[in-house]
């Protein structure tokens, strides 16, 4: 049986700025934003990926403090060119950080405007080897 991680609830006190930030600064897809008068939640899911973050006022969201998430991890075949596109983006992000020279030993960081914590490591592999075939993306939204 496959066990599949598909969305991480990520603690924000603010959710039109949280929208904001993943959306327009860092670049993940916003895939719904609803609201009525019990709650207000949204999905947002990184380019490529089949596991998305949910930020909102549900219960189980409120239970845990806003930036309270430390290193959540996101991948990318290029991590310089990664963190220039959120720096254009007006991202604060940390320098790269090589801890060995095999594939996947360079990262760098960011935080949100909450500051839950986030890793991003350099795979040059995914490149040629997406998760996520690229002919798939358009059925799952990714």
């Amino acid at each position: 049986m496959d066990w599949t991680l598909e969305v991480v609830v990520v603690p924000v006190s603010d959710l039109d700025r949280a929208i904001a930030f993943y959306r327009d600064q860092v670049g993940f897809n916003l895939d719904h934003d609803t609201k009525n008068e019990h709650m207000h939640v949204a999905q947002l899911t990184p380019r490529g990926s089949g596991c998305s973050i949910v930020i909102g006022d549900l219960p189980a969201q409120n239970e845990m403090a806003p930036g309270s998430l430390r290193g959540l991890q996101l991948v990318v075949s290029d991590a310089k060119a990664a963190r220039a596109e959120l720096i254009s983006r007006g991202v604060e992000a940390s320098e790269l950080m090589s801890f060995s020279p095999d594939d996947g030993g360079t990262f760098f960081g960011f935080s949100d405007p909450d500051g839950n914590t986030w890793a991003v490591q350099e795979l040059k592999v995914r490149a040629e080897k997406p998760l996520i075939p690229l002919e798939a993306r358009g059925r799952f939204g990714a």
